[in-house]
């Protein structure tokens, strides 16, 4: 198997601003693995929440591991992902990226999309909500509208005026609000905006608390009206038994659990203890957000509008035409390079 890495450089649509910063350019690091005249592709993105791992810190992990990778024989992504693992989980985001391409090769080389090699079908898939990143408000309803129609939108708040916001949003569309805070709440905060929020049309509320405000966050989920899926609070497979009777669901980012393999484990154990799954982005172009598309069929909902937040891709692959899913011909994880 060879290995090629890639710097990607993604310009976005609008300045992207959450509670942890604002980004204008995407910086990710795109994998090729090849192998029998197959070429599989993933990426992992880089994010102000994590500043540890850079494209370049990805790009060294995974040069210096790159002789057991080529020389490795496989025949199944997850026995692959267990023997790298410990070699490459002190950089989870770079182990993501490969995962991700090993499994778009292994669908490539078998002939076949990777959800049909799981043995899953295409039934009742969840529709993606469109993320408005902070703004003044104004500016979000434009953002809004520009993408009017999606059946659901995401809202990043961490504001002095948050409620202000939604309201405003609100008068704007019929569509179903999520609500993200990223950490930027309070328990007393949550719980007293929720009420209000529920009234407006939110169906649920994504990491209000500080990932480590564990008895906050105990308050929120005995007292809360609206569901509470943690983020911060569960990045890896060890996480999720931690988060039950603390949230309702949980939000699992590939690039932070690392990849693929652990993301699915990630799921089977959390429905094995009742909590609800939902996979989400950190503005991937296609390849990463193709990624996502093949766990449709296990999520209660998704957040893959990574690539539609930018103003310039790189592949094609599982697309979002308002909110719903169109997969591809092609096999594997589904991406297709642009010729350059």
């Amino acid at each position: 198997m060879r290995l090629l890495l890639r710097d990607l450089h993604l310009p976005l649509r609008h300045p992207f601003s959450i509670s942890l910063g604002t980004t204008q350019v995407q910086h990710n690091l795109l994998v090729e693995v090849q192998q029998e005249g197959h070429c599989g592709y993933g990426e992992a993105a880089s994010t102000h929440a994590y500043p540890e791992f850079t494209a370049a810190s990805m790009r060294t992990a995974l040069e210096a591991a790159r002789d057991q990778i080529e020389a490795e024989i496989w025949d199944e992504p997850a026995a692959l992902w267990d023997r790298l693992e410990p070699i490459l989980g002190h950089n989870r985001f770079a182990l993501c990226a490969l995962d991700e391409a090993v499994h778009d090769l292994w669908g490539k080389m078998h002939g076949a999309p990777v959800w049909r090699l799981w043995g899953l079908r295409q039934e009742n898939l969840p529709l993606s909500n469109y993320t408005l990143g902070i703004d003044p408000v104004q500016k979000m309803v434009a953002k809004m509208n520009e993408f009017a129609g999606w059946p659901i939108y995401k809202i990043k708040l961490g504001t002095a005026d948050d409620l202000g916001i939604v309201r405003e949003l609100r008068r704007h569309t019929e569509a179903t609000f999520r609500i993200d805070a990223n950490t930027a709440w309070t328990a007393e905060q949550t719980l007293s905006l929720a009420p209000e929020l529920k009234d407006l049309g939110v169906e649920l509320i994504e990491q209000p608390l500080k990932r480590d405000d564990w008895e906050g966050q105990r308050r929120v989920f005995r007292d809360c009206p609206l569901p509470v899926f943690a983020d911060e609070s569960c990045l890896i497979e060890a996480d999720v038994p931690r988060c039950a009777g603390y949230f309702h669901g949980i939000n699992i980012k590939l690039t932070k659990a690392g990849g693929m393999t652990p993301a699915r484990r990630m799921i089977t154990r959390a429905r094995e203890l009742g909590l609800q799954t939902m996979v989400g982005c950190m503005n991937e172009s296609t390849v990463g957000i193709s990624a996502i598309g093949q766990f449709l069929p296990l999520l209660d909902q998704v957040d893959m509008d990574g690539a539609v937040l930018l103003a310039r891709d790189v592949a094609t692959g599982v697309r979002l035409e308002r909110g719903r899913a169109v997969f591809p011909e092609e096999n594997g994880n589904g991406v297709r390079l642009f010729e350059p």
